[in-house]
């Protein structure tokens, strides 16, 4: 099954979904397999792509009109393909930079493999810059690092909450006293643990 995502940046009218709409469509999508959210690429608060997230099957095919409606940055685009591939899940980009990507062919996934290979090369880059601040601080005698936003408790709650289908993700950020980001980084939108939220349970034992 094809289904299509669409994002424009302001919901005050001024931007339409027209464009999107019509290249999704002319590649198959059904209308009722469209989701479309009005809001900032840098929003956590899209909950129509969270809901397109979770309606994903294994064999489904994810379209969009271009790869910068998907992801806020390349990090969170690497980890949202990165989850749909290991549910069986393939992402195809109709234009833009990212036309070549199609994650249901040899080539599309060589193309966003090298996309991830710079996100990860980013990763360390910045783990890197952070341990030798903490080490600094510490050589001076200050404690440096944030405070765990996520705790066991929230964690299994997180779990459990998205591994059901009518869960309103906003109200569980809410209630959690966290962002959506915050909340995707330590479970997947079906629920399942990922390695942010194994090392919260496993230093917290």
């Amino acid at each position: 099954m094809l289904v299509g995502y669409m994002r424009v940046s302001k919901a005050d009218g001024s931007q339409a979904t027209d464009l999107q709409r019509d290249a999704l469509l002319a590649a198959g999508v059904k209308p009722k397999a469209l989701y479309e959210d009005k809001a900032s690429g840098k929003s956590d608060d899209r909950p129509h792509l969270a809901s397109c997230l979770k309606a994903l099957r294994d064999g489904d095919t994810l379209l969009v009109w271009k790869l910068d409606r998907l992801g806020r940055d390349l990090r969170h685009l690497v980890n949202i393909v990165h989850d749909l591939t290991e549910r069986g899940v393939g992402l195809k980009v109709l234009t833009g930079q990212g036309a070549a990507i199609d994650t249901t062919t040899a080539s599309g996934k060589l193309v966003f493999g090298i996309f991830a290979a710079l996100a990860e090369f980013e990763r360390e880059l910045i783990s890197e810059r952070t341990k030798a601040g903490l080490a600094s601080a510490r050589a001076r005698g200050r404690k440096g690092g944030r405070p765990y936003k996520m705790t066991p408790a929230k964690i299994r709650l997180a779990m459990a909450s998205m591994g059901q289908k009518d869960t309103n993700v906003s109200a569980l950020c809410k209630e959690l006293g966290i962002t959506r980001q915050t909340l995707y980084r330590h479970v997947s939108p079906t629920g399942e643990l990922r390695e942010a939220g194994q090392k919260v349970l496993a230093q917290r034992r």
